[in-house]
């Protein structure tokens, strides 16, 4: 399953997402967000696989999918992945290419367990329908 977690800059999606991760990791859950950079650090439960995505050769949303893809195959017990600033991470802002990706990582997580929520800095009336159908309210 995919979700995301849509808003204007400054509307407190970040925050939420830290409550939402921090909150299933309470859980027996195995956790893993990937984000540009370090500012997640200090606010994530240490159980928390916290993936700074400056470190791999990842650009684009066709290497992120693989990364994803080995992720998942690493940990065969993996409950939930967060993206933090989803175009951040893919160094890439074009919708066109979101959409295409979030088609694929649904269709990749269709099968399994796995949740993946992902941060996009885009108010909702501005993004297409397709995009639309995963935004969680």
């Amino acid at each position: 399953m995919v979700k995301i977690i849509a808003g204007a800059k400054g509307s407190g999606k970040t925050a939420r997402l830290v409550d939402e991760i921090n909150q299933v990791a309470l859980t027996d859950s195995n956790v893993v967000c990937i984000e540009r950079g370090n500012r997640l650090d200090q606010l994530l439960k240490h159980s928390v696989r916290l993936i700074n995505v400056k470190e791999y050769p990842v650009e684009g949303f066709d290497q992120l999918l693989a990364f994803v893809g080995g992720i998942c195959s690493k940990d065969y017990d993996l409950t939930h992945i967060y993206i933090d600033s989803i175009a951040k991470v893919a160094k890439n802002d074009s919708i066109e290419d979101l959409s295409a990706f979030l088609g694929k990582l649904d269709a990749f997580l269709k099968d399994s367990a796995i949740t993946a929520t992902l941060v996009l800095s885009s108010s909702t009336e501005e993004l297409p329908d397709d995009i639309k159908a995963f935004i969680e309210e």
